[in-house]
């Protein structure tokens, strides 16, 4: 098995999906797919008469796809516009009058996706696939998501290595940051520069894991981490960032 294969096997055994592209290939960030995917299935609950399924993300076009700036996380996918493909439960009565199509709900739905992926993640969507699987005229029957359990408080791993160490608490002090997490091994990943080719000077990598708030753009989080982690490194080592969680802001408390 391939050092990439056994990624993609680890990472699908954790739960997170595929690393998606987060902004543009100059950001350097990426996110999950299951915090994604939450995010989308949160934001769209207000969508009256539908819910959300099963749902996944990629890129729209493989072969358009762009080189990502920074070093990018193990099996992430390269910068460029997503595709959403997800089924979607729709309640109805059929047999009422002046009842909103399915076409118009599904709209709906795909105006709620491709928003929530732009203002609250910053996503590049550019396609959204809509299957209906389900028709109740129940509206009851759809179950609002999951609270967490009371009590439920995460905290940040703690790196051991000082240089780590100091390079997260940079990380933790940029506004909408909520915590580090460690789902590919370490919060805090610095590797070494490569050997010195050409007239170009190496650089070391530093890739850092985190949750961020709902409150919060993940994307404009990043950018932020990028440059703290950079101040933080004092040799302007390469960056990226990996967004594995996000909060449930207070707008929907």
């Amino acid at each position: 098995m391939t050092a990439d294969r056994w990624t993609q096997v680890v990472r699908q055994q954790l739960g997170l999906g595929r690393l998606l592209p987060l902004g543009l290939a100059l950001d350097g960030a990426w996110i999950t797919e299951e915090a994604a995917g939450s995010v989308l299935r949160r934001e769209t609950a207000a969508v009256e008469g539908v819910r959300l399924g099963a749902l996944r993300i990629a890129l729209a076009d493989p072969d358009l796809a762009g080189t990502p700036a920074v070093p990018p996380p193990p099996s992430a996918l390269p910068p460029g516009p997503l595709r959403v493909t997800a089924e979607f439960r729709a309640s109805v009565d059929p047999t009422a009058p002046g009842v909103e199509p399915l076409p118009a709900v599904a709209a709906r739905l795909r105006l709620a996706v491709v928003s929530a992926a732009t203002r609250v993640l910053g996503l590049d969507v550019a396609e959204v696939d809509l299957r209906v699987t389900d028709l109740s005229e129940d509206k009851d029957e759809d179950e609002a998501p999951a609270a967490p359990p009371a009590g439920d408080v995460r905290t940040s791993p703690v790196p051991k290595d000082p240089e780590e160490a100091r390079i997260a608490s940079a990380v933790l002090a940029v506004p909408g940051v909520t915590r580090l997490t460690d789902s590919l091994g370490r919060p805090v990943h610095v590797e070494s520069a490569p050997p010195a080719t050409g007239t170009a000077l190496p650089r070391r990598h530093v890739r850092v894991e985190l949750e961020v708030s709902g409150d919060e753009r993940a994307v404009d989080v990043a950018r932020t981490v990028r440059a703290a982690v950079t101040e933080a490194a004092q040799d302007e080592p390469s960056v990226a960032v990996l967004v594995t969680a996000v909060t449930e802001g207070t707008r929907h408390r």
